[in-house]
């Protein structure tokens, strides 16, 4: 019996949601393009959407199933919400990092965070870091001594060499 996910995140584009998606599927292996929806005749009067535009996406990124809709200009992006990717070796988060905030508001790429060109937030983080949280001391986790450690232990230097 094949695994279905039961949780799968939708993320509202204006009419991006096909760019995004085979944009996104570049990026990471093991990702692929799946069902493309479209919109019909049927309630143009509500969704204002031209017959046969792109409605949704689904894609898997890494395993992780996704959904891109194509909702319009109402509702964007924030900060709340983010992708985290754990990353193995420092080539691995420099791939991600460069490929993820190409065209993306540089103002918004610092220690491992970053929006891409979508609006889209992402955590680029090195797996090494989460090991290294567990067995750092509490007291030390709110003064940002365990993520510099970490930073040093790692040679992490992808996003936090923007700074």
């Amino acid at each position: 019996m094949a695994f279905v996910q039961k949780i799968t995140p939708c993320l509202w584009f204006d009419n991006q949601a096909e760019e995004a998606a085979r944009f996104y599927v570049s990026l990471f292996r093991n990702s692929a393009i799946g069902t493309i929806t479209r919109y019909g005749k049927e309630g143009f009067e509500v969704h204002g959407r031209p017959e046969g535009s792109v409605l949704t996406v689904s894609f898997r990124l890494e395993g992780q199933e996704f959904t891109a809709l194509n909702g319009g200009p109402h509702f964007k992006f924030t900060e709340a919400i983010s992708f985290v990717v754990r990353c193995e070796t420092q080539a691995e988060v420099d791939r991600y990092w460069d490929g993820l905030r190409e065209g993306g508001d540089e103002r918004a790429q610092q220690c491992g965070w970053l929006k891409d060109k979508y609006g889209v937030s992402w955590q680029i983080v090195p797996a090494a870091l989460f090991e290294h949280m567990v067995g750092v001391d509490s007291e030390k986790i709110g003064t940002g001594h365990a993520s510099s450690v970490a930073d040093e232990e790692i040679g992490f230097r992808g996003a936090a060499a923007s700074l």
